[in-house]
This record gives structure tokens, sequence and C-alpha cells, in this order.
């Protein structure tokens, strides 16, 4: 079994400051925001109304259909509203706002340990679904719904995604280093689900601390073993591992399942273990708020809701003397420009990046012509052909870029712009394209 894939780029990793940084819970002050689309699929369905009182681990909003997952609240206090508010993407979604009294008084029933020893499958899974888990390393697919495949008996690999390869982020190290016998339990919960399935722990080998507390809190379990990877990025991207841990190729339009793989992020897993042991609802996860803006890089458990401002604030806020050019949610690489910090964290946010300096700001006053290179496509970890593909796309023909060029198959990792010497927005452009195209598809789908 290799320790990497073909391709890849090996950007700066930028995480001494916040690494060395223990997770702390950072209780929040102000009122909660709770968007009703926090993860692929269709948004929940409130099931609260102005004025109610809520409780921590409530349900706020309930799932409305297989690809969904519900949303339960953080705080207690009163829903102020039910309205549409800005969110950490940039759109305005419906979101259940609550006046956060600031006491946490939770609901009864979970945070207590419980025998799940006799519970079944769908049991299992019931009690996953009913905590709204969601993959906390990407997009947010509903974890229910990945732990349902069609032959249970044909997941080979169970991938423990440790790999944490966006530079600056921590928070997942951090996990592993402080909750690895959770994570390891976690891992064995879904394990029972997968009867011919091997857990695989997957870590890059920059987070030595973490390698070693994985492989001794996993040590005597038969079906699960840690595998230190090279620290490449994108290591820890789904296509990656499964290139590294089963030796496969697929294209976008299957699922990791179709390969016999299934893979979920370490603070998912984690989660996973909260939700079945002690029938805790996922209201809380692991962040990082880091970059050369902020006064006190570090790593939180932070509750679903709370204001990205805040959370700046708690950790010192920024430097005396620097202007914030760009906050980021995610890293650098994956993560996404945000155009208000008054915004709030979700599922899905792994980490608030604050940055002094707009690289792509910075990448459009140097930008020239393509310079024919090749550099775009020797990175690339699909194996495709950036630089064709933007020809493509500049001279409008979207047919030679799907059919022929495999445009859609583009992961958006950002490996091509990063080792691009022309400064070319590949990236955005590819993202923009896949839109439009995907727009154009809805749309010819739609006049049937």
């Amino acid at each position: 079994m290799k320790d990497t894939f073909r391709g890849g780029v090996h950007p700066k990793q930028n995480k001494d400051p916040q690494r060395v940084s223990p997770l702390r819970v950072y209780d929040a002050k102000g009122e909660m925001v709770f968007p009703l689309s926090q993860h692929i699929g269709k948004p929940a369905k409130p099931v609260v109304a102005k004025n109610d009182e809520v409780l921590v681990g409530q349900l706020l909003a309930e799932a409305d259909g297989f690809v969904s997952a519900t949303v339960v609240s953080s705080c207690s206090g009163k829903v102020k509203a039910i309205e549409k508010r800005r969110t950490i993407s940039g759109a305005m979604l419906e979101c259940v706002v609550v006046e956060n009294d600031g006491e946490y008084r939770k609901l009864d029933g979970f945070g207590e340990r419980k025998d799940y020893s006799a519970l079944t499958r769908d049991e299992i899974i019931g009690r996953i679904k009913a905590a709204g888990i969601v993959g906390l390393g990407g997009a947010g697919f509903p974890t229910h719904v990945k732990l349902m495949p069609k032959d249970p008996g044909a997941i080979k690999y169970i991938i423990a995604n440790g790999a944490e390869c966006e530079p600056y982020i921590t928070c997942n190290d951090r996990l592993m280093r402080e909750k690895p016998e959770d994570i390891v339990e976690g891992l064995r919960i879904i394990l029972s689900l997968f009867p011919n399935a091997e857990g695989v722990i997957a870590i890059e080998n920059n987070k030595p601390e973490a390698i070693e507390a994985m492989k001794k809190a996993s040590s005597g379990e038969e079906r699960i073993r840690v595998l230190p990877l090279k620290t490449k990025y994108p290591q820890g991207g789904e296509r990656s591992l499964i290139k590294v841990i089963a030796g496969v190729d697929f294209p976008i339009t299957a699922l990791p399942a179709d390969v016999g793989c299934i893979v979920d992020n370490v603070g998912t897993i984690y989660a996973v273990q909260r939700a079945v042991a002690f029938r805790e609802p996922l209201f809380t996860h692991a962040l990082t708020v880091c970059g050369d803006a902020v006064k006190e890089p570090a790593n939180l458990i932070v509750r679903d809701g709370t204001s990205v401002s805040e959370l700046i604030d708690a950790c010192g806020g920024l430097k005396e003397g620097v202007s914030l050019k760009k906050a980021i949610a995610g890293g650098p690489m994956m993560g996404f420009a945000m155009s208000s910090l008054d915004v709030p964290v979700v599922k899905t946010t792994n980490a608030v990046t604050l940055l002094c300096e707009d690289g792509s700001e910075k990448a459009e006053l140097e930008m020239t012509a393509c310079l024919h290179c090749g550099r775009c496509t020797t990175v690339c970890p699909q194996g495709l052909l950036p630089q064709l593909m933007a020809d493509a796309v500049y001279i409008g023909d979207l047919e030679r870029y799907e059919k022929k060029l495999y445009g859609l198959e583009c992961i958006a990792c950002g490996s091509c712009t990063y080792i691009c010497p022309a400064k070319r927005p590949l990236t955005q452009t590819f993202k923009q394209t896949k839109a439009e195209i995907m727009a154009l598809k809805r749309a010819a789908g739609g006049k049937k």
C-alpha cells in the first residue's frame, strides 16, 4: 500500500502557531443563528416557531427527505425569528434565530454514557440520523445516508480521514491527540455495520503526535490500523485517500461505496461516538481560528450558530497595526472568501483563516498569458489537462470541456492555480464552468 497519490503540491503548512494550542470550549455570548441548510441535500424543515423556548440539544428543524439532516439548538433561550439571514457562504438562507440566554440548559436524555452493545444496525443508524451528523471535513453529506450503501458486505475499507492537508488548519490534529480513544470507539461502531471492512486511520506524517496517539488507542484492535501518509496536498481529498488505500480510481458520477470504500473525517467519527454512546446530537465541533492577521490562533470547540466575529474576538481579535485583507471559511486552498464576519458557524466550518494579504488579488496583478509549461497537468491529482480545459472555456466550447477533457472530474483542489507561474485563476474558472454546465443541465431537464 502506497503513502501518497499521483500529482499534488507542497504549499507552506503554516500550522505551527496553532498546532500547539489545545482544544478549548468556547460558549457563545450573543444570539445564535441556525441555517436550515448546513448539508448537501434538501434543507431541514422547522419544527419550532417564534417565541418558543428551546434547550441545548432540542430539535429546531427535522430532516426533510432522504438526503437531509436535522438541525438542533446549541444553546438555550427563545426563538427570536425564522427568517432569511446572511450565511457563511454569502447566500441568504432561511434560519432559526435563537436569543441565547447564556445558561446552556440541556434537554433531558443525552450526555450520559449508555450501553449500546445490543443495538441493531438500524438503531445505530437511527441514532446517527437523529443526531444530525454530516461530514465535517467537506461538503456536509448526511452521515446516516453514507452508512447505508446498497450492499454493506461489499464495503472493504472504512477510512478515517485524519490527513488534514490544508495549510493552517490543526483542529483535527488536536482532536486526534486529545480524543484518540473516542475516535477509535466511533470507528469501531461504524465497523460494526460492515462485517467485511477494515478500518484505516489515515494521517499525514507531519502530525507525529497524532499518529502515536491513534496507534496507542487502536492497539489490540484487529480491524483497525493507522496509516501514516506523505505530507502533500490534497492528500486528505476523498479520491486521493481511496487511490492510496484501495488502489482504485472512479468517475465523479460514482460514489466511494461503489468501489468498496466509505470515507469519514475523524471529527465526524468522533460525533458518531457521541451520538451512539451518549445519545448526543451534533451541536458542537472542532474549529481552527488561524492566519497571520489574528492575534491568538487557536483550536476551539464551538457551538454551531456562533457568530464568526465573536470567535475572532475570543482569539484576541486582530493583531495591532494589521489590516484584514481576506477572511476565508476553511483553508486557503479549498476554502472560500467571506463577504462578512457577522455570519454563523455551521456544521461544516472547520476553520476561519484571517490573512493580511489577498493572494488572489496579488495574482491578478501579476497574471500573464499561459506559458505552456505543463506544470498544472503534472500536479493535477485527477490526471486532467487544466491548460486545455481553460482554453476550452475561453472559447466557449463547453461540450469539449465536459466530453473530451472530462472537466467535470475536477475536484477544485486548487493545485493547478497554486503551481501556475502565469498566475492564472484556473480553479476559479473551473468552478464557474461546472456551475454553468450543471445549470444548463437542470434547465434542459426541466424542459422535458
